[in-house]
């Protein structure tokens, strides 16, 4: 009798962990749509109580609205820690924890009532919408992608200290070349403009007024493009790299041209003709 009752209990776990972490099913995609729009609506509602004239008008409204949201996210996160095969593993992950951030502001906000708009992390677990929108066959993508990251953070990591180094000496040239009297009151500020200028941004907030100053500023704009390419083509090569290796791009024998989808039949650059579709 205990084993039937254990086996009963098993089994509506299971069902619960299908429709909760899975989406193969229409059940699971269906409760992954439904969070996924409760979600939006608990963030609209957070981001509408923001604005002071509806704040005012349907404040109580959204107040019960925000505890509702609370209410059922706290139920679904019992519920995953209940059917999980291991919880504590679950609870620790990142969706894990993104769950239970959550839900902890709206509680904290009867001890501190400004931790009320933390409430937008939910927005985070709108992530699981990649489950239900079956991108797997991009998860090959994701995985060269986050590979050819790793394998060039060094020379992202050497290029960034110099970029870094750039601009402690461009920020100190422009301090010595316009003074406080046109704004660069100090190194850190010369140091502030170089970043913003170097990166393109140009907030305009500050701008070199001697002729040689806005010299020194036209040769970092033009440098500015190149530290915006420099770290696209280090990434870039990397993932040709890996792709090649993975068998994504199709390297011909005859002439080695690398440049070949991983279906492709034909060599673009000579005609020869492949053995076979990777797989």
């Amino acid at each position: 009798m205990s084993e039937t009752k254990h086996d009963q209990e098993e089994g509506w776990r299971q069902r619960l962990y299908e429709i909760i972490f899975e989406a193969d099913t229409p059940t699971g995609k269906a409760f992954d749509v439904a969070l996924i729009l409760l979600i939006l609506a608990s963030v609209i509602t957070v981001m509408l109580e923001s604005v002071p004239s509806i704040r005012e008008q349907h404040g109580s409204l959204l107040w019960t609205a925000e505890w509702v949201f609370t209410l059922v996210f706290t139920l679904e996160y019992v519920v995953r820690l209940v059917c999980a095969r291991r919880p504590w593993r679950y609870a620790r992950s990142f969706f894990g924890v993104v769950d239970l951030l959550a839900i902890l502001p709206t509680y904290l906000i009867i001890l501190f009532p400004a931790a009320r708009y933390l409430v937008v992390i939910r927005v985070l677990r709108i992530l699981r919408a990649f489950r239900v929108l079956k991108l797997a066959a991009h998860v090959r993508e994701a995985n060269l992608l986050m590979r050819s990251l790793v394998a060039s953070r060094r020379k992202i990591t050497v290029f960034l200290f110099a970029v870094f180094t750039m601009t402690v000496i461009l920020g100190s040239l422009m301090y010595l070349i316009e003074g406080e009297a046109h704004g660069f009151d100090s190194i850190p500020r010369g140091v502030y403009w170089a970043i913003v200028t170097l990166t393109t941004v140009g907030y305009g907030d500050i701008a070199p007024e001697t002729p040689f100053g806005q010299f020194v500023a036209s040769i970092v704009m033009i440098m500015g493009y190149g530290v915006i390419a420099v770290p696209t083509g280090i990434v870039t090569a990397e993932m040709t790299a890996a792709a090649i290796r993975d068998g994504a791009i199709r390297t011909c024998e005859h002439c080695e041209e690398r440049q070949h989808a991983r279906h492709a039949r034909l060599c673009h650059q000579c005609g020869t003709k492949f053995a076979g579709p990777t797989s």
